[in-house]
């Protein structure tokens, strides 16, 4: 239930874990906030040996960006970079909870809301540190740009199922 997860972005900003590790015993898998945000895979790497990671790339940061920037546009739905007013009075799990999780996620107040900079160091040192952390330990994350023509077969091979020609979805594909 990736809503009810996305609610334990206060918690995380908190750096209280206890509810995010319970609500992992829920299920096998998961995404998105709060287990994309920094230290998150720390402390669940922790609480559950033995667990794998998949960290999603884009070809570089600038792409990744343009990608959320575009994502957040169409849910605002006006057609340009979202304002902080915009994400105060979008009904997006409660009104503004987008602006308290890129507050949260990025540190962007008002002024930086989307700053390009910004976002692309945490973009950066995120990928790094996750790299970095796992080192040495192959089996245990895989690193997969769903554009790479081979990303379902990586995906199936890291997770030990037999990969017969799949190709991946890309069902929120957002046009440039």
């Amino acid at each position: 239930n990736q809503a009810r997860a996305e609610m334990f972005v206060h918690d995380w900003g908190r750096g209280e874990y206890r509810r995010i590790i319970r609500y992992c015993q829920s299920a096998e898998a998961f995404q998105d906030i709060p287990f994309s945000l920094h230290g998150t895979f720390r402390v669940l790497d922790e609480a559950f040996p033995g667990s794998r990671f998949i960290l999603t790339v884009r070809n570089n940061a600038n792409e990744w960006f343009d990608s959320l920037v575009r994502f957040h546009s169409g849910i605002v739905g006006k057609g340009r970079i979202p304002t902080a007013d915009d994400l105060r009075q979008l009904n997006f799990r409660y009104p503004g909870f987008m602006l308290d999780a890129l507050r949260l996620s990025y540190g962007a107040d008002d002024s930086m809301l989307y700053d390009r900079k910004v976002y692309i160091r945490y973009y950066e040192e995120h990928n790094n540190k996750i790299e970095e952390y796992f080192k040495g330990r192959p089996n245990d994350l895989l690193v997969l740009n769903v554009a790479w023509p081979d990303a379902m077969e990586r995906l199936f091979k890291f997770l030990g199922y037999p990969y017969s020609g799949q190709k991946m979805p890309h069902l929120n594909a957002s046009k440039n």
